[in-house]
């Protein structure tokens, strides 16, 4: 991961969910020199530490060393808005014309099957993630929200998925799950839990070092190369290495262009009162999102608490990171306001936490992983918010890659895609910014009118 922030921020006022997770954010020893190991890991975040799992645990002897520029959890594993999902970033449709519709299918039904594997092996690892799987609800609020709502259903329907998948709820069955204002109907899947993402991913330390993996945190990676890693303290000498980096690939020498950093800031209410959530509703914990263009998305907490977040956050130029982006006060405000929008009942709760971080978005929005046997160099990423799920599939494929298993993950169609590299400055700042401008003047467009924005058209793409 990037570079070192500890002594600008400390980590339990990164976020919410790095507040309360149990224990203490101590680092560990960082890589004390050169050192040899069988498989050198970069990224202490759930890719990372997913696979240091997986593959320790088929092969308790073999020698894996995960590096961290942090502490593990400091990115987006520890900052998310908690969503363990079956969404995968890229559609049935673009998985197909890459390999076949029963590759498509198959890419889906390992993502469903993900979600009840990351409870499980917390289970088995003892970690207490406060998960809840009450499935999510997507609202449709307007007309034009309620139409791409169908469209979903009859997308899905087109691919065999039956309402055991996704299904439509009419206003009052949407309003029973969720009782936000001018709701018009839903979508709903059981396929996601409700977690607190800190616990997680500590608990998933602590489970990989428990089992033998070698964790060295304050280890910032400069490079990636055949045979090790070189660190600010160090080469980690390896047959096998695995970039785990997600949204801070580009700190890596050469890798400025492979993904780019994207903001997604997060707001937390305290906990609500009995009364209060007798109104809004989502007694199962159900997470929510609603049909508009700019992402939205929400949980209830073990807690009681709502937490709320969304897009809208600039790139910024150069694909930069700074501890500062993490918070955007125009963007805390939107997103209150949209908050008390859905749910005037919480007009008065106090918001005690607002944070965010950069996730991981590739040129063609499709995540990967893969492993070159030649090089010995493997990945995972590109997750575009949606890698709480995603990055246990992408642990277990990478550890049956590694041990050159070929088994039904290693043949999913998300592995070995390369995508392009993203283009120069400033061309990128100029299209990515363009981009959230156009979804937001869409969405406020159909607020207004009612009706379809003719922006939705062109700016879909982006979304999917």
């Amino acid at each position: 991961m990037g570079c070192a922030l500890s002594e600008r921020v400390a980590y339990r006022e990164l976020s919410l969910w790095h507040a309360t997770a149990p224990g203490d954010w101590t680092p560990r020893p960082p890589l004390p020199g050169d050192r040899d190991t069988d498989v050198a890991v970069v990224g202490a975040g759930f890719t990372g530490l997913w696979t240091a799992l997986y593959l320790v645990r088929a092969d308790p002897s073999l020698r894996v060393t995960v590096l961290e520029a942090e502490t593990a959890g400091f990115g987006a594993s520890g900052r998310n808005g908690g969503w363990c999902s079956a969404l995968f970033p890229s559609s049935l449709e673009s998985l197909a014309k890459r390999s076949s519709r029963s590759a498509a299918l198959a890419q889906h039904e390992a993502m469903r099957g993900t979600v009840d594997e990351v409870l499980a092996a917390a289970a088995e690892e003892g970690i207490d993630a406060h998960a809840a799987k009450g499935g999510t609800i997507s609202l449709a609020r307007s007309e034009p929200q309620m139409a791409r709502a169908r469209a979903d259903i009859e997308q899905a329907r087109s691919w065999g998925l039956g309402e055991d998948d996704v299904r439509l709820l009419d206003a009052a069955e949407a309003s029973a799950v969720l009782a936000a204002t001018s709701v018009h109907g839903a979508t709903y899947t059981p396929d996601c839990a409700a977690i607190h993402p800190a616990r997680l991913v500590r608990g998933l330390a602590d489970a990989v070092v428990r089992r033998g993996v070698t964790l060295h945190e304050q280890t910032p990676a400069i490079a990636i190369e055949p045979g090790g890693v070189v660190t600010r303290h160090g080469v980690l000498r390896a047959e096998c290495v695995i970039r785990a980096t997600e949204g801070y690939t580009r700190t890596l020498e050469g890798e400025r262009r492979r993904m780019i950093p994207v903001y997604s800031l997060i707001i937390a209410t305290e906990p609500l009162p009995t009364e209060v959530w007798g109104q809004i509703g989502l007694r199962r914990r159900e997470t929510f999102t609603d049909h508009r263009l700019l992402i939205i998305y929400g949980q209830r907490t073990a807690d009681d608490r709502l937490v709320f977040g969304g897009r809208g956050a600039p790139y910024h130029f150069g694909s930069r990171i700074r501890p500062g982006f993490d918070r955007n006060d125009r963007v805390f405000d939107d997103l209150h306001a949209a908050l008390v929008d859905l749910f005037p009942a919480i007009r008065d709760a106090r918001i005690t936490h607002r944070w965010g971080g950069a996730l991981g978005i590739a040129r063609d929005w499709t995540a990967s992983v893969g492993l070159d046997r030649g090089t010995g160099l493997g990945w995972a990423g590109g997750y575009v918010g949606d890698g709480v799920g995603t990055t246990n599939l992408a642990g277990r494929t990478l550890a049956d890659l590694v041990l050159q298993r070929d088994t039904d993950l290693t043949r999913l169609p998300w592995v070995g895609h390369r995508s392009r590299a993203w283009e120069p400055e400033p061309f990128r700042w100029l299209g990515i910014n363009a981009g959230l401008r156009a979804m937001t003047w869409a969405d406020q467009e159909e607020a207004r009118t009612g009706r379809e924005s003719r922006l939705a058209k062109l700016v879909s793409p982006l979304i999917h």
